[in-house]
């Protein structure tokens, strides 16, 4: 099978798995950005389907779990999955921890769609598309797995000289925010290159920039889309 895998960049997550839920490690500014992340996929979600219960949601790339515990306790059935044993291993810790029934699986978004085709409500692929190996053929393997009139989040940097500037120089080589080669800014991708491997079949229906001001250590949501980006899409009912 035809795979999305990146082996150097599952290795790169693996050997840190044990730190994400060390607010003030490794994946910090994964922290701080979850405010603003939770609120606008809660409030996407609730507006899309008018409340959030017995909905089916995939956190694709789900890491350590960040974003997968926070939509289980708003009372959606969750599934985590990852290509990172170890990612895994950590995040149903953490659930355990917490008593909380998280489905996590430990495989790919190519994987997982031919096992489960329009299985899912609601997918986020947030901070996963700039590391993987083929970004269109893991999108439409998320594709795949949407039910009809379902919705897409996509959460990904920017390709511009302004996220390279903030992305890379700034957070990985001058502020050390995060490890540097966290990311490579020639994986990044622009909102027209998401909406290309989207369109069709689903459609974009909202795109919202976020910036981090480093004075109050906080995200904020803005239009500017030239650095961090959050996009929605929605398959229609054909």
């Amino acid at each position: 099978m035809k795979t999305t895998i990146l082996p150097e960049e599952v290795e790169k997550f693996s050997r840190i798995a044990s730190d994400w839920w060390n607010i003030d490690g490794k994946f910090k500014p994964l922290h701080q950005f979850n405010p603003l992340r939770l609120n606008f996929i809660r409030q996407t979600i609730d507006d899309k389907f008018s409340g959030l219960s017995n909905l089916k949601l995939l956190d694709i790339g789900c890491g350590g779990g960040l974003i997968s515990e926070p939509m289980a306790r708003l009372g959606l059935a969750v599934t985590g999955a990852d290509a990172s044993e170890n990612n895994i291993k950590t995040a149903m810790q953490h659930a355990d921890e917490q008593n909380l029934s998280i489905e996590y699986l430990v495989t790919t978004a190519e994987e997982l769609s031919v096992q489960r085709p329009e299985y899912y409500d609601v997918i986020l692929n947030l901070e996963v598309i700039e590391h993987v190996a083929d970004p269109r053929f893991f999108i439409q393997s998320c594709i795949k797995m949407l039910k009809s009139d379902g919705i897409m989040i996509v959460a990904t940097l920017n390709r511009t000289p302004l996220s390279y500037a903030f992305a890379i120089l700034g957070a990985e080589y001058i502020l050390r925010w995060l490890p540097v080669g966290t990311h490579d800014w020639n994986k990044f991708l622009k909102p027209t290159e998401i909406d290309d491997f989207c369109c069709p079949p689903l459609v974009k229906t909202n795109i919202i920039g976020a910036s981090f001001n480093p004075l109050s250590q906080k995200w904020s949501q803005t239009d500017n889309t030239q650095v961090n980006y959050i996009a929605v899409y929605e398959r229609h009912i054909s």
